[in-house]
């Protein structure tokens, strides 16, 4: 099957050479570097490395980024899009985890976990396991109703050809930012496909390269918590 690897950029030209560098070796088809209008020199770093870039003018959100990675996968025939930290949190490496359920066993969407045995974390901050590892997949887990382990791991294989399907939207304005990926998740579940998690690793860089994550406390939660709540009380469709 016809794998793109789509790395999600935004103002990282600290990492994002680091991650086009993990991508040497890799069984995919293209590997192609999705920005979000970044005001650094990312873009430049990654056309340095070889790579193309996909580039929005101006920052959107990462929601819309994603999207824009999604409608050119269906666009350009492959068949399945894996998605990757442009911070170099994931590891390319292990993408085979992710797209063999896919190739081998038929399933529609392969969600990495960094809490499932063999998955790892590393020295992750303890607020952050709290909210990643109980808060919000405990939440997802209870609107969804099934059991998940890492619901706001980025780190994923799709089907594109699921996204046929009318009943996922995700040219609704409100999926611009975070909102997006929970609401994939959400709804590939929900409608029956076939769904499951494997084991991941997810190491947050050095704070002397940009810290963490580039999330706002109150809003960035908020953001990923949302579809939660507008999904499971059927506010939103």
């Amino acid at each position: 099957m016809k794998i793109l690897a789509t790395p999600i950029c935004w103002n990282e030209e600290l990492k994002i050479g680091r991650v086009c560098d993990r991508f040497a070796g890799v069984p995919v088809d293209k590997m192609m570097v999705f920005d979000d209008g970044s005001a650094d020199k990312s873009r430049e770093v990654v056309r340095e490395k070889g790579y193309e870039v996909y580039d929005h003018e101006q920052q959107q959100g990462v929601g819309s980024v994603i999207r824009s990675a999604i409608k050119y996968a269906r666009r350009e025939g492959y068949e399945i899009l894996v998605v990757v930290a442009g911070n170099d949190k994931d590891r390319p490496a292990e993408i085979p985890r992710l797209v063999q359920p896919i190739i081998e066993d038929g399933y529609d969407f392969v969600q990495g976990s960094r809490y499932l045995p063999e998955g790892e974390f590393g020295n992750m901050p303890f607020y952050r396991r709290l909210a990643t590892g109980f808060m919000h997949p405990l939440l997802f887990s209870m609107a969804a109703r099934r059991r998940i382990t890492d619901s706001t791991n980025g780190f994923r294989a799709i089907r594109v050809s699921c996204f046929d399907d009318e009943r996922i939207n995700i040219d609704q304005p409100w999926l611009d930012k975070y909102e997006l990926e929970p609401y994939i998740f959400f709804k590939f579940i929900r409608l029956g496909y076939k769904v499951r998690e494997v084991p991941v690793t997810k190491i947050y860089p050095p704070k002397e390269l940009g810290g963490y994550t580039k999330m706002k406390p109150i809003s960035g939660w908020w953001s990923i918590l949302k579809p939660i709540f507008l999904l499971g009380m059927g506010l939103r469709r």
